[in-house]
């Protein structure tokens, strides 16, 4: 019989908690019976909500809790504060080896924040970025950073570059991942003081297979597999990339059904259409990760469906599997050997 793999799973976080993240609770138990979720928050709620659905009940754990994080908080305050709260109860969880992953589509900077405090960096990383994967015509690309670093250094970048690199080889299969750094042009001498600074630092890492950089409109050409950049840069593609590919959909079901022409012809295209925006949907890869910490960690949008939801769980499974984390550990900072002595 296969292990129970245990995801904290924060009940009361994003736009439409307790019912999505319950939804997406019944939805990966019922479909994989090795997972356990222990879901955290207003247990009245919680029982509310879980009383919609038929689930094997033996994989649901609600564990109470009395408070509540908002985005409109300081993160710092939060965590530090809410000690009760559906957020800091499931990531201690995952930091006494309760349970195996945390996922959660409440406040990103609460989570970030009680992601690195709470679970904690492994030893030697300097930043713990969040790193999404992107849809490209080519399958996928990760974006490193996203949201979580905005005030990143060069050295930060590099260390992103080579997480990136490991996730992209271990997760998705890329033996030697193309990375690129995100800028105004493709020449060298481009980009603000940031990008200038990494740029030769990344040409010289030994470590990356660096191409060199990437304009916005190269990004989901799949020209690299690791796109990388500062929080603020990252955070404003993937926003922009999810809200154009929301009115690009739905600007094409409005000119699909526009006419009685256009609606028989939709309906001829529909299977193929349904297909392709379905490989550009960003809920079928789950969350973003936050990378290089002791546990697994999962960032969903604040309004996550419970699709995507559901996903980020299975998500933390394949990451566990694959061991991550300790992969990040092992390349990024390997033993060292000691040298045998010469005397006899």
């Amino acid at each position: 019989m296969e292990k129970m793999f245990k995801v904290a799973l924060d009940g009361m976080g994003g736009d439409f908690a307790p019912a999505n993240p319950v939804k997406a609770a019944v939805d990966a138990i019922n479909t994989d019976k090795n997972i356990m979720v222990m879901i955290t928050g207003d247990k009245e709620k919680l029982e509310a909500e879980f009383a919609k659905y038929e689930y094997n009940k033996e994989q649901i754990q609600i564990i109470p809790t009395t408070e509540e994080i908002s985005c409109n908080e300081s993160p710092v305050d939060a965590i530090r504060r809410k000690k009760d709260s559906s957020m800091v109860v499931a990531l201690r969880m995952v930091r006494n080896g309760e349970a195996d992953a945390f996922v959660s589509s409440g406040s990103s900077g609460a989570v970030l924040v009680g992601g690195q405090v709470l679970v904690g960096k492994i030893k030697g990383i300097e930043r713990a970025p969040l790193a999404p994967l992107i849809p490209t015509v080519k399958g996928v690309s990760l974006l490193i950073d996203c949201g979580a670093n905005v005030d990143a250094k060069a050295h930060h970048l590099v260390q992103f570059a080579k997480i990136g690199s490991i996730y992209m080889k271990t997760i998705v299969g890329i033996e030697n991942p193309k990375v690129a750094i995100v800028n105004i042009g493709s020449e060298e001498a481009k980009g603000n003081a940031l990008v200038k600074e990494t740029y030769p630092l990344l040409k010289e890492c030994e470590d990356i297979n660096f191409i060199g950089s990437i304009e916005a409109n190269e990004i989901h050409t799949g020209k690299a597999d690791v796109i990388v950049c500062e929080a603020f840069v990252g955070n404003v593609i993937l926003k922009h990339t999810e809200g154009l590919a929301k009115t690009l959909i739905s600007e094409i079901k409005k000119g699909l059904t526009s006419t009685v022409r256009s609606t028989i012809g939709a309906a001829l295209v529909k299977p193929a259409l349904k297909e392709t925006l379905k490989q550009f949907d960003a809920s079928e890869y789950g969350g973003a990760p936050l990378l290089g910490l002791k546990g697994l960690v999962v960032k969903a949008h604040g309004s996550a469906s419970a699709v995507e939801i559901k996903n980020a769980i299975f998500q933390c499974v394949e990451f566990s599997r694959l061991q991550v984390n300790e992969k990040i550990k092992e390349q990024l900072f390997p033993p060292v050997k000691e040298e045998a002595s010469d005397d006899k």
